[in-house]
């Protein structure tokens, strides 16, 4: 009895992935749980397992081919070893067709998630779509006297009237002729571009003020803002770089291409600012030197990093707008109630950022155990998807490689993201003496479309000085 074994759901918006490496051939006995391939997706670099226990009889994929959830794999017959499958568990799912279903709802839920905000700013201005058409037989009584006023005002030329394609829904033309607004009403909408035959009047018979008229106008902001992104630069043509001398081409890896598109992304629809400061971490050096050998014993490294968590996680809870997001579509700040941060690991297939789940609960002792073990999984290339969802604010530390100071970019949805360079001993006046001191650079770049230079600064102000005075942490933190 053959067994097809099939791509499982690989995580959230992650529906295929390339083959980098095919761990079974044709004829090998394999237990449920067994990895059998290697897979590059566009986050992670994950190992496949068997669903099934059995003999190989046949492989679909090849090595470099790009494959979809729910594509076979590899077909399993009935082998020796079947007896002994289920003591492997997956790592991912349990049965293909099962991940699948779940795909299925999750897809559901996330259209509704999507057409909500699309519908809610039509909701201000169209509180009453279908329960004032019974009104409307009333509207054409009340409206035939003011025709001789409609006809005082002319209707806006089409190529004047701005509006969202997906917002404007067609009238019938007897529609048009039974609008109930006053003058002042149509020359309001006149001045701000708007169509009047598009706006639902709130008012008694569809009756049209002038909030309707103003809230119609708010929603089209609120849609062209969700609509129309910053404009993406097209990339020029390439020369070609062959006329001058030899050159080598390589695809880009999917780890890679997302990386582009997200920060290209980032870059075009966040505006960025770098707020830069300095903090004398002389003290917190020697502490951290002497506890050193105390987080060696618990299998971690007490680096700044992991000591910036803790500051940062105590920091979010004082600046509650450095951990959110905003939510242009409705024109609302989302703020996270839980304390996710994001680390920046260098890896040889690019930039990963594993995610320290609530790292406001943590002590610094089990931030860095945890951040260890993190790093390794990310370079090791054991790291799951899931582990690098749900970030509300990012760390980057290029201190280990070298650097005076950077300016990071924020990691949308996020606002905010930290930057920590090399620290480096400077000549600095301390009570009126030239004392050398241990200063680290710090950069935070953020969103400006939530928050300002003053809070960045405070932000940062206390982030520095936390790490200048231990103490603090435990005062405020």
């Amino acid at each position: 009895m053959a067994t097809e074994i099939k791509l499982p759901m690989l995580g959230e918006n992650v529906d295929s992935g390339v083959v980098i490496n095919v761990l079974v051939s044709e004829g090998d006995e394999v237990a449920e749980g067994q990895p059998v391939i290697e897979l590059e997706t566009e986050k992670a670099t994950i190992e496949v397992p068997a669903s099934a226990s059995g003999r190989v009889k046949e492989i679909s994929v090849k090595e470099g081919a790009t494959i979809k959830v729910g594509q076979v794999i590899l077909t399993l017959e009935e082998g020796a070893r079947a007896a002994k499958a289920e003591e492997k568990k997956p790592r991912i799912a349990a049965k293909p067709e099962e991940g699948m279903r779940e795909a299925a709802e999750a897809q559901k839920e996330e259209i509704k998630a999507v057409a909500a905000p699309s519908r809610a700013p039509r909701a201000e201005t169209r509180a009453k779509p279908r329960a004032e058409e019974p009104k409307r037989e009333e509207a054409k009584k009340e409206a035939a006297p003011r025709r001789e006023e409609k006809a005082e005002e002319e209707e806006p030329p089409r190529d004047e009237v701005i509006k969202p394609r997906s917002e404007v829904q067609p009238r019938r033309e007897e529609a048009r002729e039974l609008i109930a607004a006053s003058p002042s009403v149509r020359r309001l909408a006149r001045e701000l571009g708007i169509d009047i035959n598009e706006v639902v009047g709130s008012e008694p018979g569809g009756r049209i003020s002038e909030d309707d008229v103003r809230n119609y106008a708010r929603s089209i902001i609120l849609n062209v803002t969700r609509m129309r992104p910053a404009a993406a630069v097209l990339p020029r043509p390439l020369p070609d770089f062959s006329k001058w001398g030899a050159i080598e081409r390589k695809p880009m890896s999917g780890i890679r291409l997302k990386t582009a598109a997200a920060l290209s992304e980032a870059w075009q629809t966040v505006p960025h600012v770098t707020h830069f400061d300095q903090a004398d971490i002389t003290e917190l050096e020697e502490l951290r030197q002497r506890f050193g050998k105390k987080a060696e014993e618990a299998g971690a490294k007490l680096t700044i990093t992991a000591i910036a968590l803790k500051v940062v996680a105590s920091a979010l809870k004082i600046f509650p707008q450095f951990n959110a997001s905003v939510d242009a579509s409705r024109g609302e700040i989302v703020y996270k109630k839980y304390c996710n941060i994001g680390v920046a690991v260098d890896t040889d297939r690019g930039l990963l950022v594993p995610v320290i789940r609530d790292a406001d609960r943590k002590n610094i002792l089990e931030l860095a155990v945890e951040l260890t073990e993190m790093s390794v999984k990310a370079r090791d290339k054991k790291i799951t998807i899931e582990e690098m969802q749900g970030g509300s604010f990012t760390i980057t530390n290029l201190g280990g490689i070298g650097g005076v100071n950077f300016s990071p970019i924020v990691n949308s949805p996020e606002v905010a993201i930290l930057g920590v360079a090399r620290a480096a001993r400077q000549p600095v006046f301390v009570d009126g003496q030239i004392a050398p001191r241990l200063m680290l650079p710090l950069a935070l770049s953020y969103d400006h479309r939530l928050i300002d230079g003053a809070d960045a600064a405070r932000f940062l102000r206390w982030v520095a000085e936390a790490l200048q005075q231990p103490l603090l942490l435990a005062l405020e933190g």
